[in-house]
């Protein structure tokens, strides 16, 4: 199940972000200076074993990449990049979402939910 992480380092600037983990997922919540939410990352380990990030944003939809972790050998430390990745399996990441936020509060699941049930296609 998903839980949220409490005193997540925020990043300089006007958003704030809350961030939720559980075995297999994350998931990022971003919001505005005004306090509404500003859009999301889910973060999932793919059917292939791949970590995947799945990002919405209002106003510009979704957009799919796979999470390239940098590190290849021990002794470097070298940060992890985000690069387009293929189709979306729509029904796997939902299902999975579903499943793992029974417990979150119930606006930040239906903020996820209300885009995956806005998306075009």
């Amino acid at each position: 199940m998903l839980a949220e992480l409490l005193n997540v380092k925020q990043e300089g600037g006007s958003t704030r972000r809350r961030w939720f983990q559980g075995d297999g997922m994350e998931l990022i919540v971003w919001y505005a200076e005004t306090g509404a939410s500003d859009g999301f990352q889910i973060c999932y380990e793919a059917e292939d074993r791949k970590e995947r990030a799945l990002t919405w944003r209002p106003g510009r939809g979704f957009t799919h990449a796979e999470v390239k972790s940098g590190d290849t050998r021990p002794d470097k430390n070298l940060t992890p990049i985000l690069v387009k990745d293929g189709a979306v399996p729509w029904a796997f990441v939902r299902g999975e979402f579903e499943w793992r936020s029974t417990a979150l509060e119930p606006a930040v699941r239906a903020y996820v939910l209300g885009a995956f049930d806005g998306r075009p296609g």
